[in-house]
């Protein structure tokens, strides 16, 4: 498989260097040159696979040629290592549980796959790679987990001082060793526009081994399409395919979904579940993508003001907007509105929503409401432990916290205060 860049100025590469890579060197993001199908009896005899196998079926034609396929087995076997179960909540709504990995989000799936790619890249080189990566929440702690202690590889995370929950600011700033986090005083955004400054800078690139491990990157952004093929494996009426509800932010999740149905998993339609950073729902009124500064909110991991993956949706339909909205819908969901969703779930069906799932339910009810007969699930990204206040606040029940975070609490927080100038993370990678 090659990859080429959305800004059609660069040159054509494998899964590797893209990988290595992170950003293409005109600024765009890496695409396949061709969108796979999958076979139509994984898709008829789903629930008939392994989990492992599913996964290993859907990524092997994206990562061919620079993976073998034994190796890369042994890489979806360790990052779907957990439960990923759908679970009912009405008789309309269901929910896809993503927070039973490591660092309790959706992103462990990503990250895990990147760094055993990455750690497989760069066995016996000689020089250190720097993994650079901006965070709204959980990719941080994801990327933390997923790459500590990996050979070779320098993880630095820059998040929004203030802006992230205290779970996810104790997983990606207790770990040390390989692993250095910087506490930016602004928004995600800032963080991102530091980062991506950081990949275009040449003297930094000559002098850095660098590479990014959000979701731009194609190691974070491909794998997620498991997440939607072991949803239809467990969706009961194949008849009658899901509409899916994503809390969308920077769009590499949603992206991935809709990737999945492209080449092949059915799905009626998709919803991008918005708080009030919700430039594509915009889009989907107006044809007029308008970037804007992130507003923050209850859920956190979705305050993007320019998401960047959004580009890659654009380009599996071609720019063709007809397209597009015929299998995209957007809602915009409000600070109150989320909280209203979580004491209202709780008290009808005793399920304890995260704010970005709440987010995702409220939309997909409001779709629902709209098209009856139509059935869905939202894909619930967090831990309600992460956000320990608001869930108690409107359910009046603290969430317990797993045993998989209970150790890092009382961790002491290793951070580096910086303000949002990229000439100050140029000279701390310099240093």
């Amino acid at each position: 498989m090659k990859y080429y860049s959305t800004n059609k100025q660069a040159s054509l590469v494998d899964f590797k260097e893209a990988t290595i890579s992170g950003q293409a060197p005109d600024k765009g993001l890496y695409f396949p040159e061709q969108l796979p199908a999958v076979e139509k009896e994984l898709i008829d005899d789903i629930e008939k696979y392994p989990d492992e196998e599913i996964a290993f079926r859907v990524i092997r034609p994206y990562v061919a040629g620079s993976i073998p396929d034994d190796k890369l087995m042994q890489i979806v076997k360790e990052t779907i290592s957990f439960p990923i179960p759908l679970v009912k909540i009405s008789d309309t709504i269901s929910t896809l549980e993503l927070f039973h990995g490591p660092t309790l989000a959706f992103k462990d799936v990503g990250a895990r796959f990147m760094s055993r790619c990455l750690g497989y890249f760069v066995g016996g080189q000689n020089k250190k790679m720097t993994v650079l990566v901006a965070t709204s929440g959980d990719t941080g702690g994801a990327v933390a987990n997923g790459f500590y202690n990996v050979d070779g590889v320098e993880v630095v995370i820059l998040y929004p001082s203030g802006k992230v929950s205290p779970v996810q600011e104790k997983q990606l700033t207790t770990l040390g060793k390989n692993i250095h986090a910087l506490e930016i005083e602004g928004n995600f955004d800032d963080c991102q526009r530091m980062v991506k400054e950081a990949f275009t800078d040449e003297e930094l690139k000559k002098r850095k081994f660098l590479t990014s491990a959000n979701s731009i990157n194609v190691a974070r952004w491909l794998p997620q399409q498991f997440y939607y093929f072991l949803a239809y494996k467990q969706w009961a009426d194949k008849s009658n395919p899901p509409v899916i509800s994503v809390p969308s932010g920077n769009f590499g999740n949603i992206c991935a979904g809709i990737l999945a149905n492209r080449s092949g998993l059915p799905v009626k339609h998709f919803i991008a579940a918005c708080n009030v950073n919700d430039v594509v729902s915009g889009y989907l009124q107006t044809q007029q993508l308008r970037p804007r500064g992130a507003v923050a909110t209850l859920s956190n991991a979705m305050d993007v003001g320019n998401p960047s993956n959004f580009v890659r949706i654009l380009e599996i339909f071609h720019h063709r907007f007809p397209e597009l909205k015929s299998m995209l819908s957007s809602y915009t969901i409000t600070d109150e509105e989320t909280t209203h969703t979580i004491r209202e779930v709780y008290a009808k069906y005793n399920y304890t929503l995260d704010p970005h799932g709440a987010v995702g339910y409220l939309a997909l009810k409001r779709y629902l409401d709209d098209h009856t007969g139509d059935k869905g699930l939202f894909l619930e990204t967090a831990h309600p432990v992460k956000f320990p206040d608001a869930v108690e606040q409107y359910t009046g029940k603290k969430p317990e916290l797993p045993a998989s975070v209970q150790g890092i609490m009382n961790s002491k927080k290793i951070s580096t205060v910086m303000k949002p100038h990229y000439e100050s993370l140029k000279d701390y990678l310099l240093r």
